[in-house]
């Protein structure tokens, strides 16, 4: 059987991903130095040549952009996946109470040979939760504050809905029963409750652990730690409590607030005091962001 598309193993941290993670973890008035960047990617047994050579392959690939020489932040195209990452710690306050229907998404009229579009539509359909009902139909329960016009905004921002021609957002109810038995058992229930016990616990052990590891050691773990559990949160489909335990998801989201904390102290004393932060290195999602698919 192949694994869940909600399975969430441990992503491996790559001189790409650490750039893209950190960069993501940093207010866009600021930028970072290369030096600064080298020598994180050397807490990782990253060596100094693989940094450089990622830098000179993500600017060219235009996810990031220079901010002066030596200096580097994430490009306005990559920014637009990061706003999903970065707002991980908010995503319940985008709930609303479901009453049975979905948003649904039509892009029957996208080219099968725009490859391009195609991973701009999955990607976006991923972090948005949404599933294919029938082949040219994706749904996702009407439980986010806005319905479809806001839902609509956001895969315009995310790239989709402002292409050509652009797919069609609307709610969708009264389903018959079997259709809608069928429409939810469309995401992996197992998967996210498992993946919910088990991101808790790293982060109950993560949290009680901390106070006994130096600065290094205190920045590599929640980092990694870290970012494996919000990059369960942003992938989350933040189903509604009929379809999933949304009490283990919410408790979850709370303990990685908490370890937010911890990670972001652990990023300040390594980073310095004076670095404005969205997030501590514990927002790294180990996502990718690369402009071409955004």
């Amino acid at each position: 059987m192949p694994p869940s598309s909600y399975e969430t193993p441990r992503a491996s941290i790559t001189a790409k991903s650490l750039i893209v993670d950190l960069l993501s973890t940093v207010s866009g008035r600021y930028s970072v130095g290369v030096g600064a960047l080298v020598s994180a990617g050397a807490l990782f047994g990253i060596g100094e040549n693989s940094m450089r050579v990622a830098l000179a392959r993500l600017r060219a690939s235009g996810t990031l952009e220079s901010a002066g020489r030596g200096l580097y932040q994430l490009s306005r195209a990559a920014r637009r996946v990061n706003r999903e990452v970065v707002s991980w710690s908010r995503v319940e306050e985008g709930l609303v109470d479901w009453d049975g229907s979905y948003l649904a998404v039509d892009a029957s009229a996208l080219s099968a040979r725009d490859r391009r579009a195609r991973r701009t539509r999955d990607r976006a359909f991923r972090l948005l939760g949404f599933e294919s009902l029938t082949p040219a139909l994706s749904i996702r329960p009407n439980n986010l504050a806005g319905g479809a016009a806001a839902c609509r905004d956001r895969l315009a921002s995310l790239g989709v809905a402002g292409s050509s021609p652009a797919p069609l957002v609307f709610e969708l109810s009264a389903l018959d029963t079997v259709t809608d038995t069928r429409a939810r058992t469309l995401w992996d229930i197992d998967a996210l409750e498992r993946g919910y016990r088990e991101g808790l616990a790293a982060l109950e052990a993560a949290i009680t652990r901390m106070p006994e590891l130096d600065r290094d050691a205190a920045m590599t773990e929640s980092f990694s730690i870290g970012g494996d559990v919000v990059r369960r949160i942003v992938l989350d489909p933040l189903l509604p409590a009929a379809i999933v335990d949304s009490d283990a998801r919410h408790q979850m989201i709370e303990a990685m607030r908490r370890y937010d904390v911890l990670g972001k102290q652990a990023w300040r004393e390594w980073a310095g005091g004076s670095v404005e932060l969205l997030a501590g290195p514990v927002g790294g999602s180990g996502l990718e962001v690369a402009p071409g698919s955004v």
